[in-house]
């Protein structure tokens, strides 16, 4: 009867948002602490951090989850030697795939027909898989999660923090050169964007330790990470050295950190479990500024205030944000609309409106639809992108956004 009366309800759909929503706040409510793995630069060792980081946490006692989001390049099922487990369903839940009795694991690896097929999604896909794995997976009550993003600022990383909430922190991960110390960070830019605070820093690949002498070679150099962590006011958890132990471990799906115990490299994750911990028994800070953002009064999360750039046309979003009439600028404090600036962007050229977002000081974005190379400029500009916005007013679709509230839907363009 009931679904017979839903089915010519005009907010039926309402409806079944908020049961996802209470479903998924019901799962996460059972997790105590949800880390998440990033890092703007890809070959950083990630993964590596991210699964010794679980199993660390897992043989100390903890219960634990480690959920892989690498959609395009899941490789947690290997560095587990688990490739080629399959979960099974149970009471309409995934069960994930246990490692040992306090490590459960879950990875789109896990599911695909043949380990060498390739997956080729847009960004709602992604965060519905997402989704999935956070409300549909028996994760049960854990004092861990720890997510494994893929690298940069893209769809994967936005559509976990934005799931988990602001309680989730990051944790950042770089090797010491500065090339890589650019991309990363945007990595702590991000955080910011989004609100959620940065757990530390690790500097993963830091030296290279002589396995005759003993002798400590700068590979890459040495301390970028400890740098970047004081240039923007977040904790350094340590640093890894260069192990070619790592490297067979990892190929052999035998996690490094359970072998070779006096090696610097398992000590050094075994300290960096240790500042994860402690960190986490503090209360979260939000990512502080940069000295040269707290003398121009840059707007930052760390004090709750950002700006939404909106594109709009007659009073409500713009699915085309390089063809809207014009721009809406709210400007958010303590998730209140505390004003909202209405201004007409310059002709539309490549290029040109993330310079001029970036000159307006906006933080965010929210479109109906963008292409992969505009999103990748304006992330380059340190501002976060949504896309699948749906059409409401500026102030209902910012409001939305800072309370957790906002459902996206498709990138969708209609220009």
């Amino acid at each position: 009867m009931a679904e017979s009366n839903c089915s010519g309800c005009s907010t039926a759909s309402g409806c079944e948002n908020k049961d996802q929503d209470q479903k998924l706040r019901s799962c996460l409510g059972r997790i105590k602490n949800k880390l998440v793995v990033l890092s703007g630069k890809g070959g950083v060792g990630k993964s590596s951090v991210a699964t010794n980081l679980a199993v660390d946490l897992a043989l100390n006692g903890n219960k634990v989850g480690l959920l892989d989001v690498d959609v395009h390049g899941p490789s947690v099922p290997r560095l587990l030697n688990l490739s080629g487990s399959k979960p099974e369903v149970m009471d309409q839940s995934l069960v994930p795939i246990s490692w040992n009795a306090n490590l459960s694991v879950m990875s789109l690896g896990f599911m695909l027909p043949n380990r060498d097929d390739s997956v080729i999604w847009r960004g709602p896909i992604k965060m519905s898989l997402i989704r999935q794995f956070l409300e549909d997976v028996a994760w049960n009550d854990l004092d861990y999660l720890v997510v494994d993003c893929p690298p940069g600022t893209g769809d994967e990383p936005i559509s976990v923090l934005q799931l988990l909430g602001q309680e989730a922190r990051a944790l950042i991960v770089t090797t010491p050169q500065v090339l890589a110390i650019d991309d990363v960070r945007r990595s702590v830019n991000f955080c910011r964007h989004t609100g959620n605070p940065v757990l530390g820093i690790v500097e993963n690949m830091s030296t290279m330790i002589c396995p005759q002498c003993q002798a400590h070679i700068e590979v890459f150099t040495s301390g970028g990470g400890q740098k970047l962590a004081e240039e923007t006011g977040v904790p350094f958890l340590g640093r890894i050295p260069l192990d070619p132990e790592v490297v067979r471990a990892g190929d052999e799906g035998a996690v490094f950190v359970t072998r070779l115990q006096d090696s610097p490299a398992v000590q050094a994750v075994h300290a960096i479990t240790e500042n994860v911990v402690n960190a986490f028994a503090k209360p979260a800070e939000a990512p502080g500024q940069t000295g040269a953002e707290a003398k121009e009064g840059g707007p930052g999360m760390s004090n709750g205030s950002f700006r939404i750039a909106i594109p709009v046309a007659d009073g409500k979003l713009c699915n085309h944000f390089g063809h809207c009439q014009q721009f809406a600028l709210v400007d958010v404090s303590d998730k209140s609309v505390t004003g909202v600036e209405y201004l007409t962007p310059p002709p539309h050229e490549p290029g040109v409106l993330p310079k001029w977002i970036a000159e307006q000081r906006a933080d965010v974005v929210l479109a109906g639809g963008m292409g992969a190379k505009a999103q990748n400029l304006f992330q380059d500009k340190g501002i976060a992108v949504i896309t699948g916005a749906p059409q409401g007013t500026p102030e209902e679709l910012a409001r939305a956004y800072v309370n957790e509230t906002l459902v996206t839907g498709q990138n969708v363009c209609d220009h």
